[in-house]
Formats: structure tokens, sequence, C-alpha cells
């Protein structure tokens, strides 16, 4: 088995999942801010071009961020970090989908169609007029995961889920592009900064993350 690592905050995703199971796998560090990603054998070997990427022993690959933690759940079931029944797995995939619906996907393409177009201009269609109105619709998924969050100490209530590190790990890559948490979303705030200080969240990011400035 081989992870393909990079900087990013879907990259982070993985890390700081691997980190809160405690596994360590054989790591190979894709240069995504180079292309690295988006030509030769790594493309030939992921026609998506996306990082992270898991090998699997018998040489297929998976290369979905979720699909990944999907796998690694099934082959290490604890700490169970999606659900150790039918109903909490259930629960903890409606808030996954929940949050990269209304949130993640909208902060990321904000960011590629604005400060990250140069970028990303050479690998995919940019829609620069749209980089406001997804930002906007972030936010207003922020504003709607906040007040359903009130106390609770993890998105899907008591237990910290892959839905906590996706929203963490693209939370804290915004604030480093110009799409901080609004402080008026308070429980969404106090669950951040709760995150920010398992041991997880400072160890996931990448060697390049203080180099670039930013948190992936």
């Amino acid at each position: 088995m081989r992870f393909y690592d990079s900087f990013g905050p879907n990259p982070r995703a993985v890390r700081l999942f691997l980190l809160e199971k405690g596994l360590t796998l054989p790591t190979e560090n894709v240069d995504l801010l180079g292309g690295e990603n988006r030509r030769g054998a790594y493309l030939e070997r992921n026609p998506g071009g996306q990082v992270p990427a898991l090998e699997l022993d018998d040489g297929r690959l998976l290369a979905e961020t979720v699909a990944i933690f999907e796998y690694l759940e099934e082959k290490h079931p604890e700490p169970a970090l999606i659900g150790r029944t039918a109903e909490e797995r259930a629960e903890t995939r409606m808030w996954q989908r929940r949050v990269e619906l209304r949130i993640t996907e909208h902060l990321y393409n904000g960011f590629r169609f604005a400060e990250g177009i140069e970028l990303f201009r050479p690998r995919m269609r940019v829609l620069p007029e749209a980089a406001d109105g997804l930002k906007a619709t972030a936010r207003d998924g922020l504003a709607w995961i906040d007040r359903l969050l009130g106390d609770k100490p993890f998105i899907a209530g008591s237990r910290f889920t892959i839905a906590d590190i996706i929203l963490y790990c693209a939370l804290d890559f915004g604030g480093s592009v110009g799409q901080a948490v609004d402080p008026a979303n308070a429980a969404l705030t106090r669950w951040f900064q709760r995150m920010g200080t398992r041991p997880s969240a400072a160890t996931s990011l990448h060697a390049q993350s203080q180099a670039v400035g930013l948190r992936g």
C-alpha cells in the first residue's frame, strides 16, 4: 500500500485521519503546486489527476478522499471515524455530504476561480465571474451549520467523525485565502477552535504550508 500525498486541504484531511487512527503508511509526495499530478506517470495511473490517492496492495488506486476514508475504516475500524453501527455510519455520511455540498466545494471553487486562478487556469475550466457567488454560498452554508451545531461538540453530535475532519481542513485553508470563519457564527467558531487543539491538527499540516503561507 502507498499513500500519494501533497500540499492541500484534501491530502491534509487524509493525513489527519491517519493520525487519528494511529496509522502510518508508506508515502510518496506529489508536487501539486508544480503540477506533477497533472502529467506523466501520475496522470496515467490516476486519470482524474487529483491528490490524495491510495495505491492498494494489489495495485488498484483509490483517488477520492472519502473513498480512502471508507477503505481504511473497513481495514482498521477503531477508533471509528465513520461509525460502528449502520445508524452511526449513515448519520456520518449524511453530515459529510451536507458539509461538502453546502460548504467545502463552494469554498474551494471560490478560491480556484479567484485567488488561485493562475494556478488552476491551465488545469481546469475556471469561472472568475462565479467566484464571489461561490464564496457567498459557502458563507450561507456556514451560517446554516452554525445554527444546527449549537452546543454539540462535533458536527454529527457526540462523535468525532470524518465530517469534522473535512470541514476543519477546508476552513483552516479558507482562513489563509480570505475565507475565514465569520466570528458571528459563534458555535462554529468554538468548534473550530476546539478542533485546532487536537494534536492531529498541527501535525497534519504539510511541510510546504509555512513556505507558501497557506494552511494545507
